[in-house]
This record gives structure tokens, C-alpha cells and sequence, in this order.
């Protein structure tokens, strides 16, 4: 397992932009895929998006595409998600999770069970 840091979460208006961060405490992260997971109070943790370890293949949920790209850094052993059109509903705690796998295909990153490292989330809060 690794140990995982998301920072960069705060308080934003509908319409802006946030860059959430996910540090790794290993230096072999570019070995793992990494998803970003989001829970709104009294709802399921949804899927976000993911990034594969090998070919760095983004995949989105079908409600972040066009708004949410996921990258990673690996000389810095980081993942971000950058968030931009914000909206309201995209209010809720954000985690990102790494898994030692890889795989092809939306199906392959979409289930929590893939990812066994979590960190501890960070909120995101979009007023109207």
C-alpha cells in the first residue's frame, strides 16, 4: 500500500476552478492507477475519474467530461484534478485511491474495490 495526501479543496463560487493534489509517500506511484472518488453528505462515493499507471489514459464519469483532466507528475509522485466550470452539485469530499493494476477500459477504474490506498479526502464547496 501507499500513503496518500489530497490537498487543494476549499470554498469556490459556480464557475470557478479548483486543483486538488494527491501526494504519494512512494516513489514507485507512477506504478500505481490512481482514481478520484467524491461523496456529498448523505449520498454513495461516486466515481470521478482515473488515470492509468502505465500509458497515463485518463478516464471520466460521463458528468466531469470536458470539465474535470486528471494528470500526474511522476517526479513528484503527485496526481491532480483539476476542476473547472464548477458547479454546485459538485460540492462534496474528494478522495483519491491507488491501486497496483492496469488495465484498459472505463470498467477497469470505475469500482472502488480497484483502489486500496485511500487518503483522507479534502472538502470542495461551490456556492451558487
Amino acid at each position: 500500500q501507499v500513503q496518500l495526501v489530497e490537498s487543494g479543496g476549499g470554498l469556490v463560487q459556480a464557475g470557478g476552478s479548483l486543483r486538488l493534489s494527491c501526494a504519494a509517500s512512494r516513489r514507485t506511484f507512477s506504478t500505481y492507477a490512481v482514481g478520484w472518488f467524491r461523496q456529498a453528505p448523505g449520498k454513495h462515493r461516486e466515481f470521478v475519474g482515473a488515470i492509468s499507471r502505465s500509458t497515463a489514459k485518463t478516464y471520466y464519469a460521463d458528468s466531469m467530461k470536458g470539465r474535470f483532466t486528471i494528470s500526474r507528475d511522476n517526479a513528484k509522485n503527485t496526481v491532480y484534478l483539476q476542476m473547472n466550470s464548477l458547479k454546485p452539485e459538485d460540492t462534496a469530499v474528494y478522495f483519491c485511491g491507488a491501486g497496483y493494476f492496469d488495465c484498459s477500459g472505463y470498467g477497469c477504474y470505475d469500482g472502488e474495490r480497484r483502489y486500496d490506498s485511500w487518503g483522507q479526502g479534502t472538502q470542495v464547496t461551490v456556492s451558487s
